[in-house]
């Protein structure tokens, strides 16, 4: 029998790490204060809109919202990602399943976007997966690992636009041989669209009819 369980573990790291709230209060990870204000204004690119910027094989792209029509979103996000905090999921992952367009017609399956294995390894977990989780629990779809990403692309952050697709092209593999025909691609964030599109590329010549992304901001 183990001597201390998981919540005294909890408490003593409580106590040795205070929780701090995305504004700073001490106590939990984020306040009800903070959760009115992660409101979702929904932006959506349709197909024509998307071939217009050069994303030839994403169909459709969902955000909740934008930095700028929900300024604390940029540092949610970044507390998520990057300060490891992975309770956070659930109100990430809510925005993308209330922003989302329904899909009576054909039922898509969630697609995480994958982590190479050495950026996983350093974060201790895939935000996608985490996001993808909530989604799928709340809209009531179905999720598979339908990709892996084959090498490492490195940080994308202060490349160009020209500079992610090339970083990104064949970075991604359909793992599957029984693909849906209907996917939707599940990340935190989508800037230029590169990433998304390097896995729709992958999806589609792998036989996949229908390629969208949803994620929680358009950067």
């Amino acid at each position: 029998m183990p001597l201390y369980t998981e919540p005294m573990w909890q408490a003593l790291l409580d106590l040795l790490f205070p929780r701090r709230s995305l504004l700073g209060e001490e106590g939990e990870w984020i306040t009800p204060f903070e959760r009115q204000r992660l409101v979702f204004f929904p932006v959506r690119e349709e197909t024509a809109l998307l071939r217009k910027r050069g994303i030839t094989h994403l169909d459709r792209l969902v955000a909740a919202s934008t930095y700028a029509h929900t300024p604390l979103l940029r540092r949610a996000i970044h507390t998520f990602k990057y300060g490891r905090i992975r309770d956070l999921d659930g109100e990430l992952g809510q925005l993308i399943a209330e922003s989302a367009p329904p899909t009576e017609i054909l039922q898509p399956v969630l697609c995480p976007v994958p982590l190479h294995w050495m950026r996983r390894f350093a974060r201790g977990f895939n935000q996608a997966e985490r996001l993808a989780r909530v989604v799928a629990r709340k809209r009531g779809l179905p999720l598979r690992h339908l990709l892996q990403r084959i090498r490492p692309t490195g940080s994308q952050t202060r490349r160009s636009r020209e500079e992610r697709l090339t970083a990104l092209t064949d970075a991604f593999r359909c793992t599957d041989h029984a693909v849906p025909k209907f996917v939707v691609l599940i990340d935190d964030l989508s800037t230029t669209g590169a990433t998304l599109e390097a896995c729709a590329k992958a999806l589609k010549d792998a036989g996949v009819e229908r390629v969208e992304g949803w994620v929680v901001a358009h950067g």
